[in-house]
């Protein structure tokens, strides 16, 4: 599954895009679409995105899990270490394990609260645009589809901007490009 950006100019592309992405049968839950005006979108049968397709929530909350674990890990061994006398009837292995599930959903609730702060990469490039009254559409596509819906979409509007995210805009999203 690839995602597609379709940077459309106005409502009315906007709603003859869905539709049309409706009758090369891709699914509604396939479809995102965010801008300024997503009252108008809804009122349309269109789908809105959500914190989930328009913020880097997933991704934070598995750097979270990442990073969380090995730190529980540490800390539950600091603990059984400093805590020796203290923690008679507390086993070494339950204590590293505990740490270690503590760490990880420590490590995902504090990511995704900063994660449902940052744009997506394409949403943060395209911030500009939506605010100007552009909707930005996030298309979920079978890898083999890619091309047909592409040259369908480019066909029928060649004034929309139709984008995938590359390899170092990743990168430099996730703070580890130029």
């Amino acid at each position: 599954m690839s995602r597609l950006y379709f940077l459309t100019p106005d409502l009315d592309t906007t709603v003859n895009i869905a539709h049309e992405l409706n009758g090369l049968k891709l699914k509604k839950d396939q479809v995102h679409v965010t801008g300024r005006d997503w009252k108008q979108l809804q009122e349309q049968g269109v789908h809105n995105a959500t914190l989930r397709e328009t913020t880097d929530v997933v991704n934070a909350a598995m750097r979270g899990l990442k990073y969380g674990i090995p730190l529980g890990l540490a800390l539950g061994v600091i603990a059984y270490v400093v805590l020796d006398n203290a923690l008679e009837g507390i086993s070494f292995v339950l204590l590293i394990l505990g740490m270690a599930v503590f760490g990880g959903l420590f490590g995902i609730w504090s990511s995704t609260m900063i994660g449902v702060s940052v744009h997506d990469v394409k949403v943060d490039k395209f911030e500009g645009e939506i605010e100007n009254g552009a909707f930005l559409m996030m298309v979920d596509v079978p890898a083999d589809r890619e091309e047909e819906i592409y040259s369908a979409i480019h066909r029928h509007h060649p004034e929309v901007v139709i984008d995938q995210v590359t390899r170092d805009e990743l990168n430099h999203h996730w703070g580890t490009g130029r």
